[in-house]
């Protein structure tokens, strides 16, 4: 059959794949929810989830690497019939070299509609239409119910911060902005704060470097530390509070913000739970 990804790449499969292999954490999760552990022959280093799984992978030398650098070799050994990545968390130049002789599912999500849309395409193309129908159906129920009773809230102003040395923040056009604002936040980094502020970000991207004056400045209610990309601890808390005495400084759960596969059926939760202890 005929399939065409995210990107508009076209994909001929001729079967039902059998030997998928997935580059991506969140996807990963999802695709064992599905109920396709037996079908999933390899994985990369960060695809922690479940963990049983991943424990089982590990053993059986299912690990072909970070989601920035394949083992090309060990791919080529399992003798994939499907690679399932995404354009962001994977590199160019080997999904590029992998093209070349797999099919290859490219996702590229933005937004939480763009996230409905990948899972069920993965399920059509896995022929788990109905697994991948009743996850999205709960995360969509979900989701509205929260939306109903976030429409008297005031959104407090968050800074949600994804590495140091530099510092690395979450900007608009990204997932987590979307989390955010499902969770009750607006992002800091939002055009007109930075206009307000006369402040010129460095690497004008989706995760643009933010010097600490620059986080001085724009004074966020709130600073989210992330729990991934990079592992942010306790201890990192109060250089930032220093910085800005004013506002609240606290570690998030990373997963939980920008994993867009079926752990959204947690987000929703998680969310609510976490405004509970700002507010109080």
């Amino acid at each position: 059959m005929h399939h065409t990804d995210q990107l508009g790449n076209h994909l001929l499969l001729p079967k039902t794949p059998e030997r998928i292999i997935s580059l991506v954490p969140s996807q990963t999760e999802f695709l064992v929810d599905l109920g396709l552990a037996a079908q999933i022959i390899g994985i990369t280093k960060f695809c922690l989830h479940p963990k049983d799984f991943f424990k089982k992978m590990t053993k059986n030398g299912g690990i072909i690497g970070g989601t920035k650098q394949f083992n090309f070799e060990k791919i080529d050994a399992l003798q994939p019939d499907l690679i399932i990545g995404n354009k962001e968390e994977n590199y160019e130049a080997g999904i590029l070299q992998l093209q070349q002789k797999y099919p290859v599912w490219l996702s590229d999500i933005f937004t939480l509609p763009d996230s409905y849309n990948m899972m069920l395409q993965l399920g059509e193309i896995t022929a788990k239409q109905n697994e991948a129908n009743k996850i999205v159906a709960t995360i969509q129920g979900r989701v509205s119910a929260l939306q109903v009773r976030q429409k008297s809230i005031i959104f407090p102003k968050v800074l949600y911060l994804i590495w140091r040395e530099p510092y690395m923040a979450a900007g608009t056009s990204t997932f987590i902005n979307e989390m955010l604002n499902l969770a009750g936040f607006s992002n800091v980094l939002e055009s007109k704060n930075l206009v307000s502020k006369n402040i010129v970000l460095n690497n004008q991207n989706r995760y643009p470097e933010i010097e600490e004056v620059a986080i001085a400045a724009l004074k966020p209610d709130l600073i989210f530390l992330s729990s991934e990309p990079y592992p942010f601890k306790t201890k990192h808390i109060a250089k930032l509070q220093n910085l800005v005495p004013n506002s609240k400084t606290l570690l998030v759960d990373g997963e939980l913000f920008s994993w867009y596969g079926s752990r959204l059926q947690q987000s929703t939760i998680y969310f609510e739970n976490l405004k509970k202890e700002i507010d109080n």
